[in-house]
């Protein structure tokens, strides 16, 4: 199943989601992601994440989320999920 986590960075948080990076990178790149990438604000600064994921099922998903270093730092203001399909 797919899913595409939305996530939206706390306001000033800048500084916390470059400290925590290298270990988000690292951890998202153990799974099976189809798209991943930062959300930008109008100048052009990270403000948050979007990633499409291929995993069994929810619980997958959700853990999967809740293992991000970013997620774990409290970076993130708010996390949507939800299943995605194409076509």
């Amino acid at each position: 199943m797919r899913f595409v986590i939305h996530a939206v960075d706390r306001p000033d948080s800048l500084a916390l989601r470059l400290q925590t990076r290298a270990s988000h990178l690292d951890y998202i790149a153990t799974f099976d992601l189809l798209v991943a990438g930062p959300l930008l604000d109008r100048e052009g600064q990270p403000c948050g994440s979007c990633l499409i994921v291929e995993l069994p099922d929810i619980a997958a998903a959700e853990a999967f989320a809740a293992g991000d270093p970013y997620k774990m730092a409290g970076l993130f203001q708010t996390v949507e999920m939800h299943e995605f399909r194409t076509g």
